[in-house]
C-alpha cells in the first residue's frame, strides 16, 4: 500500500462534539494519538519498541501537524516519553512560531525552563503516517534520534483513545 493511504486520514472521525461541557475542543480540532518508536541505529540495530513517544497531536488528513488546530486544542496535546529502564516523562507538544529556520515543534516537559525541551527536526514538513520517520533531539543530547511512526489512531474529544471522556 503506498504511503499516505493508510494513515491518519482514516482516523479523522474524532472531532469535538458541539456543546460539550468543560474543556470541549472546538469543532474543527481533530486529534490523533501517534506512537513513535526508536528506529534502527548503531546502539539498536533492530530499533526499539521500548523507547519512544506517545503524542496526542492535531493532524491534518495528510498526517502533517496543523498549527491552527494546535492553537485551538493545545491543552490536549500531550506527550509521554517511554524509555526502557527509565521513568516515563510527561509533557506537552508545543508549536513556536518564527525563530531561526522558521517555526518549531517541540516537546516541553516543564513550563519554567527551556533546558528540558526536545525539538523535532522539521516536524511541520513530515507526515505522521505509519511507517514514516521523524527525528527528535533529546534535551541532553546534540544529536537527533530517528523514530518510526509505529501507530496512528483517532482520539476522543479530550485526547483519549476512543470516544468522549
Amino acid at each position: 500500500m503506498p504511503h499516505g493511504t493508510h494513515g491518519p486520514a482514516a482516523a479523522h472521525g474524532a472531532t469535538a462534539e458541539a456543546g460539550m461541557a468543560g474543556n470541549a475542543l472546538p469543532r474543527s480540532a481533530t486529534l490523533c494519538r501517534v506512537t513513535l518508536t526508536l528506529a534502527r541505529c548503531p546502539e539498536h540495530p533492530d530499533g526499539s519498541a521500548g523507547r519512544g513517544y506517545e503524542i496526542v497531536a492535531p493532524l491534518r488528513p495528510d498526517g502533517r501537524l496543523d498549527a491552527a488546530l494546535w492553537r485551538e486544542a493545545r491543552d490536549h496535546c500531550r506527550v509521554r516519553r517511554f524509555w526502557i529502564g527509565e521513568r516515563d516523562r510527561h509533557g506537552r507538544l508545543v508549536h513556536r512560531a518564527g525563530g531561526e529556520g522558521g517555526a518549531t515543534w517541540l516537546i516541553d516537559y516543564a513550563d519554567w525552563t527551556n533546558e528540558d525541551d526536545e525539538p523535532g527536526y522539521r516536524l511541520d514538513t513530515h507526515a505522521f503516517v505509519e511507517g514514516e520517520y521523524v527525528s527528535i533531539r533529546e534535551a541532553d543530547d546534540e544529536a537527533y534520534h530517528t523514530f518510526r511512526v509505529a501507530h496512528v489512531s483517532a482520539t476522543g474529544p479530550r485526547g483519549r483513545s476512543g470516544g468522549p471522556a
